[in-house]
């Protein structure tokens, strides 16, 4: 009787928790837009998803592995350490993703009304130099932007992203511990909330 129980449960957990991992990846705003909902998917792709061997990944409130990557102006760039300091917003992104287009204009009034105390935010393309460079130009982005190859050990998976969703943001505490993420794109009026350490 004991074992029928615990097989019962063992089962609606996992039912739980199959019918959860698929409201969120079929797009559900409500659950991706609570803490929880973004904990959960986080779970459920860090557990269903395989990394190369010998890739540092990033895991909540521990320090985000050391990488180097470029900026548009070729400028080599040590993450996390060139931002250490001040909480610092990572936003991974590709000009041909549209929900990453469609949240930029969100994340530069949030990067604006940050001043020289607040967020930084900075924005992580993994696309071609030159199609970042255009895009930037013509969407007003004034933000540093950093460049990476999409691949299987590129800078979104480093930072916690297995399965590469994109857009896909971290929140960076100022001695460089990964505080949150969130899978997909914010609404124009959540950032800022969820942007406090």
């Amino acid at each position: 009787m004991r074992s029928n129980l615990a097989i019962v449960l063992t089962a609606l957990v996992a039912g739980g928790f199959g019918l959860l991992a698929g409201l969120m990846a079929s797009g559900s705003p409500l659950l991706l837009r609570t803490e929880f909902g973004q904990r959960a998917l986080g779970w459920w792709m860090a557990t269903t998803s395989s990394t190369p061997q010998g890739v540092a990944i990033a895991r909540r409130g521990e320090s985000l592995p050391a990488m180097t990557l470029v900026s548009l102006d070729g400028d080599r760039v040590d993450l996390p350490d060139t931002y250490a300091g001040r909480p610092l917003l990572i936003n991974v992104w590709a000009s041909w993703c549209g929900p990453c287009v469609r949240e930029m204009p969100a994340l530069q009034r949030f990067a604006g009304d940050q001043g020289g105390n607040g967020v930084q935010v900075v924005g992580i393309a993994l696309d071609d130099v030159e199609a970042v460079r255009a895009f930037v130009r013509r969407a007003g982005v004034r933000y540093p932007i950093l460049i990476d190859a999409p691949g299987p050990a590129d800078a979104g998976v480093r930072l916690g992203n297995p399965k590469g969703v994109l857009p896909y943001s971290v929140l960076v505490s100022g001695d460089g511990r990964l505080l949150k993420q969130h899978l997909g794109p914010f609404a124009d009026d959540e950032i800022a909330r969820w942007a406090r350490p």
